[in-house]
């Protein structure tokens, strides 16, 4: 069974510094013999949630756009990987309202799904911006893939990022790495199946009036 990366371009632009690191990765991803879908968010009006609950009693966002078009690839990917550039030191606005809906509206198992961040930048806010992605993984119970340094590459342009030997690396590392992980959950899912979380659990200490 092929295992598929579903690949998220944050950034307005098709093919700028994010788009260039993410097509580092998906050719990696292809050599490993992991089939990728291409998505490409940044460029959308995505607007946030409204809190309105329709999503908890239809399984799908209110608002009918790229959310709803995306979460059927969701549903079926082993990984997903998410590419932004940095904007006053944070993730692109729009991919955050995107990440928000989607994972909040989807009502399917996140659970052992591989997840991983890229960022991009001119100089700074990247770290920043990668430990901002990187929650949503870690709040949906879904294994981060990591490299030998943080995932991010550095550029204006990207024949900048050309540039950018170690940056490169890094994302042919993440991209194996997140490989392996995908293999090895599937075949401990086929062997002894996957670990069952608790759930039900909400702690809002309320005080009873």
């Amino acid at each position: 069974m092929a295992r598929r990366v579903l690949l998220i371009n944050g950034s307005p632009k098709a093919n700028g510094c994010t788009a260039r690191a993410l097509k580092e990765i998906e050719t990696t991803l292809h050599r490993e013999g992991i089939e990728t879908d291409w998505v490409h968010v940044g460029k959308e009006a995505v607007r946030g949630c409204v809190s309105c609950g329709f999503c908890s009693k239809n399984s799908r966002c209110v608002f009918n756009d790229k959310v709803n078009e995306v979460a059927p690839l969701f549903e079926k990917a082993d990984g997903m990987i998410v590419g932004s550039p940095v904007y006053y030191g944070s993730p692109n606005g729009t991919l955050l309202s995107f990440l928000d809906r989607l994972f909040y509206s989807t009502d399917f198992s996140k659970h052992m799904k591989v997840g991983a961040a890229v960022v991009s930048c001119r100089r700074g806010g990247n770290t920043a911006s990668f430990d901002v992605l990187n929650k949503y993984f870690t709040i949906s119970s879904m294994p981060i893939a990591s490299a030998n340094y943080w995932n991010q590459v550095h550029g204006f342009t990207a024949e900048d990022v050309e540039k950018d030997l170690e940056g490169l690396e890094t994302m042919r590392n993440l991209a194996k790495n997140m490989a392996f992980l995908i293999r090895a959950i599937a075949r401990e899912k086929e062997a002894n199946g996957l670990s069952e979380p608790e759930t039900g659990c909400f702690t809002s200490f309320p005080d009873g009036k």
